[in-house]
């Protein structure tokens, strides 16, 4: 029998001790700061302690609403490994969205970024924040705020121990919490437990996953808030590996200049980053030949740009595939052995699907019959997959268990060709998500918008091809017979973005006569899609000031 249960504690333990000069770098409203493992394991045991003096107990939820830096990793480990539940919450989620989560949850004490206090207060003046009793600004003073009660970080730290007496924890201790996006009604809680981020972490380090090692200076810029930053605190931490974390809304020039001057190996990101970053190396002189590897996820990664960083830079662009549902990585585009004698073009059409299941994993593709399709790349059928970091219900979501899980399966709603050689590639997706600059946007909770306006008889909202953004939301509209359909346009525009974030705002409102419709009554999205299936409708840009990962 094993002696310990896998936590994350271990991961902390062995980067302190075996590798305590190694610097953890982080990009700040006040310039970068910097510091070592061995201080950072003794912040966190002030965390700790700090939570413990607040009466926050074993079993509690602690919600952070920060960007990434190295507070935010802070709570990465002080919390779950002193037994409570970190809670990250996506701060680009529209407010009634955040009043649910946090009402869900159940959340005691609230971290939160300074510059993002103004968008929590808009959320927290409602009784779904009645559970929280403690604010926490993540810097050394606090703005003014209608937040209460409330402290700056440093002081809520400061006077505690930097020893801690870090509890016995069994693998199956809640650790983590991420809601998916409410891509079809209110967001679900996913949790994860210590054995699942172990699980998650110990692949990741393998060779066909991330293969990290201590010589690595790992930056990721997907967000902290994104199901744990796609796991690179832990696995990073877990190698013993330099961490560089790059702050709030980092410009294309704020992650060339810190590749440069922090000789960063590995990162992470949406492919709408890494097109800001090419976009931005063609005119600008900067050296990034330090940068070994990209990991592009959360959406499809262009095969160009896979292309453009391994001819122009020499550097490998990894394609990978992931849920909130699965902590989050599932698969990783990896070259089987013997594929790198293949003519490049080839390699790229590997190197561009989804990939390989991540050992540990096991998946299967379901078709239209409730069959397993075969192999071989052109059939397909929903994804299912199950295993040690997959999770097996949502969190006080009932209904939803019954609709997404068959027994130990997670069925994913990706709709998947798998090749002769097992490599996956999404095709589609079975509910109608659009995902764009890597973010989630509802197009069923447009609809419900746009039809509440008294001039619309039916409306749809379907997501169109974009070159930087991967999709942008379109809207077809029925306009009653009154309407001017200008003043009605101008009118359901306004009506979005005063509602929502400014990047869900549809790129174009069309009006047709009537919405397709499927042999059950259905709107018939796949008939629109087919129609409007090039960039013709969202040809313009969308404002910097609106871009889903800028914001």
């Amino acid at each position: 029998m094993a002696g310990a249960d896998p936590t994350l504690r271990p991961f902390l333990w062995r980067a302190a001790k075996l590798y305590p000069d190694t610097e953890i770098v982080s990009r700040t409203n006040r310039g970068v700061e910097r510091y070592d493992y061995a201080t950072f394991e003794d912040r966190t045991a002030q965390l700790a302690n700090a939570l413990d003096a607040a009466g926050i107990e074993s079993g509690d939820r602690v919600a952070t609403f920060c960007w990434n830096h190295h507070r935010h990793f802070e709570t990465y480990f002080g919390v779950p490994n002193s037994g409570r539940q970190l809670h990250t919450i996506n701060p680009l989620l529209p407010d009634h969205h955040i009043e649910h989560i946090v009402e869900n949850a159940g959340d005691r004490l609230i971290f939160v970024d300074a510059s993002l206090v103004e968008k929590l207060e808009g959320a927290a003046d409602s009784e779904a924040f009645e559970s929280v009793e403690q604010f926490v600004v993540m810097d050394e003073e606090v703005p003014d705020t209608d937040l209460a009660p409330v402290t700056d970080y440093e002081s809520f730290v400061a006077d505690e121990s930097a020893d801690y007496d870090w509890p016995s924890l069994s693998g199956d201790t809640p650790a983590g919490m991420c809601y998916t996006s409410g891509t079809t009604g209110d967001p679900k809680g996913v949790e994860y437990t210590q054995q699942m981020l172990w699980a998650h972490t110990m692949a990741s380090l393998t060779p066909q996953g991330l293969e990290f090692d201590e010589s690595d200076v790992i930056m990721p810029v997907v967000p902290m808030f994104h199901v744990n930053a796609w796991g690179m605190p832990y696995s990073a931490t877990a190698a013993g590996a330099t961490h560089v974390y790059p702050g709030p809304s980092p410009e294309p020039a704020d992650l060339a200049e810190l590749i440069e001057s922090e000789g960063v190996t590995f990162t992470a990101g949406v492919p709408t980053v890494w097109l800001g970053l090419l976009e931005y190396l063609e005119d600008n002189d900067a050296d990034i030949s330090s940068l070994e590897t990209i990991v592009i996820g959360g959406s499809a990664a262009p095969k160009s740009v896979i292309r453009r960083f391994d001819e122009e830079y020499d550097v490998n662009v990894l394609h990978a595939w992931g849920m909130t549902e699965t902590a989050p990585i599932g698969s990783v585009s990896h070259l089987k052995d013997g594929m790198e004698e293949w003519d490049a073009d080839s390699q790229y059409d590997k190197r561009g699907k989804q990939g390989l299941i991540m050992p540990g994993l096991e998946f299967k593709v379901v078709g239209d019959e409730d069959e397993e399709i075969p192999w071989n790349g052109e059939d397909f059928g929903e994804l299912y997959i199950k295993g040690p970091w997959v999770t097996q219900s949502y969190f006080q979501r009932p209904e939803a268990n019954e609709e997404d899980f068959d027994g130990e399966w997670l069925k994913t709603g990706d709709v998947v060709t798998v090749d002769e050689d097992g490599y996956i590639k999404i095709v589609d997706r079975a509910k109608d998500v659009i995902k764009s600059g890597g973010e989630w946007i509802s197009s069923l909770e447009l609809e419900n918008a746009l039809m509440a306006h008294d001039d619309v008889a039916e409306a749809t909202v379907v997501g169109v091809p974009h070159e930087r953004w991967q999709e942008r939301p379109v809207a077809f509209v029925v306009a009653k017979a009154r309407a001017d359909q200008e003043t009605l346009k101008e009118e359901l525009l306004a009506s979005i973005s005063e509602e929502y974030p400014r990047w869900w705002a549809p790129d174009e409102v069309v009006f047709i006569e009537s919405v397709p419709k499927t042999a059950t009554g259905k709107f018939d999205k796949k008939v629109l899609r087919d129609q409007y299936d090039d960039q013709s409708l969202v040809d313009g840009d969308v404002p910097e000031e609106a871009a889903p990962d800028e914001e």
